[in-house]
């Protein structure tokens, strides 16, 4: 994969998100050009046109973060873009952007790495499905199936999180032990010499 094209491929095997993959309505206008008001509806059906989505250099300038990072996200699987152009360029709709924001505040503030992420984000998709599923619901024992579902899911959400804040609590106990062990050579050192 080079960093002046983008042209390569969704990864063979990974599966999309449900709801993004774009088709055109039209025959597209060649070029690339973001700019053009060519229509584009995805699955659910809602019309989008080109000026909506924004090309990977303007996403990640609003995101501040590097194309290639957009690149890399892509091809792990942690975010599929909207669209294409009709040269093959990638376009971002704002729910590309929001998810992107969400893996950089749990891989700098939370402390994430992308296996991680890849995991809460394939909850935190289901649960959003399950929301949509709950409301479209007519019948109860759907409602309580989809709630049983997203309950195991928040609970498997938070075994990822304890099991995490476990593995911190250990690495902060790994250093008190070592600035314990400094003091005591320190004050040996300070009784020594006195």
């Amino acid at each position: 994969m080079g960093d002046t094209g983008d042209d390569e491929e969704t990864p063979a095997g990974r599966a999309e998100r449900p709801g993004r993959a774009l088709a055109s309505d039209s025959a597209a206008p060649t070029g690339g050009n973001v700019r053009n008001n060519r229509r584009m509806r995805d699955e659910d059906g809602t019309q989008k046109t080109e000026r909506e989505l924004c090309g990977i250099g303007q996403a990640a300038q609003k995101l501040g973060v590097s194309v290639r990072s957009l690149r890399y996200y892509q091809e792990v699987g942690l975010i599929t873009p909207s669209g294409r152009t009709s040269g093959g360029n990638r376009l971002y709709a704002d729910s590309d952007l929001a998810r992107v924001r969400r893996i950089r505040e749990l891989q700098t503030l939370l402390g994430f790495n992308l296996d991680e992420i890849r995991t809460i984000l394939v909850y935190e998709d289901r649960l959003a499905q399950v929301r949509v599923e709950f409301h479209a619901a007519s019948d109860d024992g759907d409602r309580l199936r989809l709630l049983s579902e997203g309950e195991t899911a928040y609970l498997k959400l938070r075994t990822e999180i304890d099991e995490k804040i476990s593995r911190l609590a250990a690495f902060r106990d790994e250093i008190d032990e070592r600035l314990e062990r400094m003091n005591r050579f320190r004050d040996g050192a300070v009784a020594r010499s006195s």
